[in-house]
């Protein structure tokens, strides 16, 4: 059995965080705003635990990790105890809807690497069946996300989640060991905090329109520092450079 695993091939990966890195904003948001527009939870929810920070965050008052994380606490109150098929449907609207709201850039990385026959694996901090269905779409080998439980077809409130550094890091050395991954050879694409240990670990780590938090941490690891791609895609323009660049704040 250790032989054969010696023997296999080694298989390079391309690790793709979603919210922000391919999609253009987070995928929980959007099914969040569908629940409400379609009246399946209390717009309250909203209001009361994500709006203010969403209009701080949307004029970049607001950190965008610390929004996200308002955003999941809300959520989880909101659909706690919700029926599977309203969680299914508002998942099938936002995949209608919105899902091709993604990255130029991410969008044409994913097929040049299917292309190259590299196995294309999205780990996202989103709830596991909106990455799933992410998954789908873009015909990536394994989706993986914050698993939300359900039990008797309803959503229970427990969540094990898929948005911080250490989980993501866990779930790399579960995937290296069960594909036979090649880090070394293998990129990686994020744009938070909560990426930095997937962006460490491989030969090509790509920071994709980044946070001020994950750029000042790439810029501390001077291993990282010398390897990582800098992204940044505005409007019809994508511009690169290294992390090891001097890059000044205005």
């Amino acid at each position: 059995m250790g032989g054969n695993l010696m023997n296999r091939k080694k298989k390079i990966a391309a690790f793709f965080d979603i919210d922000g890195t391919l999609y253009r904003d987070s995928l929980m948001t959007e099914h969040f705003k569908k629940l409400i527009k379609y009246e399946v939870v209390d717009e309250r929810y909203w209001i009361n635990g994500v709006k203010d920070t969403y209009i701080n965050w949307d004029k970049r008052f607001e950190d965008y990790d610390n929004y996200l994380f308002e955003v999941s606490e809300a959520y989880v109150q909101a659909i706690t105890g919700l029926h599977k098929k309203y969680i299914d449907f508002a998942t099938e609207q936002v995949m209608k809807l919105k899902a091709d709201r993604v990255y130029k850039f991410t969008r044409n990385i994913i097929e040049q690497h299917k292309k190259d026959e590299h196995l294309i694996i999205f780990i996202s901090g989103s709830p596991d069946y909106l990455v799933e269905a992410m998954g789908k779409k873009h015909h990536a080998f394994l989706a993986v996300g914050s698993k939300y439980i359900i039990k008797d077809n309803k959503f229970t409130g427990e969540v094990i989640p898929m948005w911080d550094a250490d989980s993501k890091n866990a779930m790399i050395d579960k995937l290296v060991k069960e594909y036979n991954i090649d880090l070394e050879k293998s990129f990686a694409y994020g744009d938070t905090n909560g990426d930095y240990n997937m962006l460490r670990r491989v030969g090509n780590p790509v920071a994709m329109n980044p946070s001020r938090e994950l750029l000042s941490k790439i810029k501390d690891n001077e291993e990282l520092s010398k390897k990582a791609t800098i992204l940044i895609e505005r409007k019809d323009v994508i511009y690169k450079t290294r992390a090891d660049v001097d890059i000044v704040e205005v």
